[in-house]
């Protein structure tokens, strides 16, 4: 079972795109608001090195973490098994 966090703003297209795209595809995700939350945005920050969102964690069964910066598609099915 993973567990997916998205790292976003309410002002960003491309976020409101992946999250629409994880709703539509059934993943259960944890959003978090870095403009309401300064903790995490500093936690954003460094575990992706700069302040681009969206920015997803996706931590694997075996606790193993994929960062995906953007809303990179290919590597999201990839990482979440979406992938045919």
């Amino acid at each position: 079972m993973t567990h997916t966090k998205v790292y976003s703003t309410s002002w960003c297209s491309f976020c409101r795109a992946e999250k629409a795209y994880l709703d539509a595809s059934g993943v259960k995700y944890e959003a978090i608001d870095v403009e309401l939350d300064e903790a995490a945005a500093a936690e954003m920050m460094h575990l992706s090195g700069q302040t681009g969102v969206p920015f997803t964690v996706i931590t694997q069964s075996d606790g193993t973490q994929v960062g995906i910066l953007g809303f990179d598609r290919p590597r999201l099915e990839t990482a979440l098994g979406l992938a045919e």
